[in-house]
């Protein structure tokens, strides 16, 4: 059966000097995706999420040590097209710290972008690490949550900056007033990422990256138990679409309730839509 009303808290419609990036030659084998020579059209993205009754997606830009893969101008672009059913999130420049500060309230205060992206294996770089902690106090001023990366990279990337325990932990308990979304479930931390949600009021996991088939157990159990209010569905869209990490969903077991706050009660709520 098509769901309906789902909110997908992680994807990224690509640029070419997105998608095509020799880091992501791993997802590529794994997918069967190609090197691609001409732009991708939005509306690839909209009928992806239409497929599987995708209504709201939060779209995110990308910073890297080496400049944006998708800015924030393109992100906002998208939205402009699509202003009900995209939601921003933004991306900036760690290693300019006061640039990065004024370009993530820009893109809150004048773009309306609900949150702010790092993807730490980007930059080999820990959430414990001094460049993240102005932007979190931004966040916190801001009133908008960050997203982060759990677990071990796809990409040709160093895995360690993506461990729960210590740094995402650490980061937890420094800043309380933050709210934290960890994609990718942490796998082959998952029981250390659950730990850190359940400890922390202010920690969520999000499925991006993984199709319901090949969520770990222990995440199903904790979703069926004290984490039916933290974890969140996504799906890191063109990586994974909406339709196969949704294809298994009933298998899971999930009771009416639990399946609608995974699917879109959540993400209202963390993220304020």
């Amino acid at each position: 059966m098509k769901e309906t009303g789902v909110i997908d808290v992680w994807l990224q419609h690509p640029t070419l000097r997105f998608i095509n990036q020799p880091m992501f030659e791993s997802l590529r084998r794994w997918t069967g995706m190609g090197t691609l020579t001409e732009e991708l059209p939005l509306e690839w993205t909209l009928a992806a999420m239409d497929e599987a009754g995708v209504e709201q997606a939060l779209i995110c830009a990308w910073w890297g040590p080496r400049g944006d893969l998708i800015s924030n101008d393109e992100v906002a672009g998208f939205i402009g097209r699509y202003p009900e059913r995209l939601v921003g999130v933004a991306a900036v420049d760690l290693y300019r710290p006061m640039a990065a500060v004024r370009e993530l309230r820009r893109c809150v205060r004048d773009l309306g972008f609900r949150a702010l992206r790092i993807v730490q294996w980007l930059w080999d770089l820990p959430v414990t690490d001094r460049r993240y902690y102005p932007l979190f106090a931004e966040c916190v001023e801001l009133g908008i949550p960050v997203c982060l990366q759990v677990g071990h990279t796809g990409p040709l990337c160093p895995s360690e900056p993506g461990r729960p325990i210590p740094y995402i932990d650490v980061a937890a308990i420094e800043f309380p007033e933050l709210t934290f979304v960890c994609g990718h479930v942490g796998y082959p931390w998952t029981t250390e990422m659950i730990a850190v949600a359940t400890k922390h009021p202010n920690v969520y996991i999000d499925t991006s990256a993984y199709t319901a088939k090949r969520f770990p157990p222990e995440l199903v159990a904790y979703m069926k138990a004290n984490g039916k209010k933290k974890v969140l569905f996504g799906t890191n869209y063109p990586m994974v679409t909406p339709r196969k990490c949704l294809a298994d969903l009933d298998a899971l077991g999930l009771d009416g309730d639990t399946r609608a706050l995974f699917l879109r009660e959540n993400a209202r709520r963390v993220f304020k839509l």
